[in-house]
């Protein structure tokens, strides 16, 4: 198959399908172009709510932090007891469910001024211990069935405060997302054995067109079906169903990983990379899941520079998933960015 020319690929994790459409790269553009980056932050900013030792926005005020900090959301999507009860509905049509749930703010650093990709290597691998603590303490409740850790970074992504944080939003019940996910690999290990991860990541070791970059632990490509023009996805090389099932050297290479990708997402356009981030892992319902293959999903917008970014609306709203950029492309420029950093610095003359 010509994947120059306008074709769809299947999302084995999903059922869904997007449609690759590489011609319509070179076409110009006359559409929004996003301001420039902010300049650089302070190390300390006393009007930052998330900042230590600074009231935030429902009164309470932050301890003097020295590490990773996390805290129950002022402003939660989700409360410890449900809003309403379940009742029948008065139409099949008009279904509705109590959900209850716990929401926190993951700070990464006392720094206002580091992203992820700038904390210091052994910062970088708290945050994922704490990752790993979030979720050895909220799986072990009752009424805690799925846990959704996750990133948006940068104002293009809708963060609401640039200090370097993340998310934790804990439900009772499986989200729309994971769903699809776990129905997909349900039938993959039903048929197989395997889980369906693994056989991806085999293959795309074996082929070597879309991997980015890879450790003892770890391996990052730009997934076959990805849908934004810089998507990756980081699965680890053992089966791994949730973040606690991760060993320390494992939670120590994560971390590693996920600073090497960053970095590298910095240094495409040359700005601090905008993405959401999520962790998807096995539900916490008491059961084994060996289906289940923890990853993470990275979701930059960034198209065509520091500028210009991949909207998702109209077709992509009302029909189906589309991009210009072919993964292989992506996976090509990645590499290039990345290997210089690896690249030592020239010499001074």
């Amino acid at each position: 198959m010509d994947t120059q020319r306008p074709h769809r690929r299947f999302n084995p994790l999903t059922g869904e399908w997007i449609l690759v459409s590489p011609q319509r790269a070179a076409r110009p553009w006359l559409g929004e172009v996003s301001p420039p980056p902010p300049p650089r932050p302070p190390a300390h900013d006393p009007t930052c709510y998330l900042c230590p030792g600074n009231p935030r926005a429902a009164g309470a005020v932050n301890p003097a932090y020295s590490g990773v900090f996390v805290f129950d959301n002022d402003f939660p999507a989700l409360l410890g007891s449900p809003t309403l009860e379940d009742n029948t509905p008065a139409h099949p049509l008009l279904r509705a469910q109590a959900e209850r749930g716990v929401c926190r703010v993951i700070c990464f650093s006392p720094r206002h001024d580091l992203t992820f990709p700038e904390l210091p290597a052994a910062q970088a691998r708290a945050v994922i211990e704490t990752w790993v603590a979030q979720c050895e303490e909220l799986g072990a409740r009752e009424d805690i069935g799925y846990i959704q850790i996750f990133e948006n970074k940068g104002a293009l992504m809708g963060a609401s405060n640039p200090h370097p944080h993340g998310q934790l939003w804990a439900t009772q019940h499986l989200p729309t997302e994971p769903a699809k996910e776990q129905r997909a690999q349900q039938a993959w290990w039903a048929e197989h054995g395997r889980p369906l991860l693994s056989d991806y990541l085999a293959h795309e070791r074996t082929d070597r067109t879309r991997v980015l970059m890879e450790n003892d632990s770890f391996v990052c490509v730009v997934p076959f079906w990805a849908v934004w023009p810089f998507e990756t996805l980081v699965v680890p090389r053992a089966a791994r169903p949730r973040l606690i099932d991760l060993n320390a050297t494992e939670r120590a290479d994560l971390a590693a990983l996920l600073q090497r990708l960053t970095r590298t997402y910095d240094a495409l356009f040359g700005v601090s990379f905008p993405y959401s981030m999520g962790v998807h892992q096995a539900p916490y319902d008491g059961a084994a899941h060996p289906e289940w293959q923890t990853h993470l999903h990275f979701y930059p917008p960034l198209l065509r520079s520091a500028t210009v970014k991949k909207f998702l609306v109209g077709y992509e709203m009302l029909a189906q998933a589309q991009r210009d950029l072919t993964p292989e492309q992506a996976a090509e420029r990645l590499r290039a960015v990345c290997a210089t950093l690896d690249s030592p610095p020239p010499a001074r003359s």
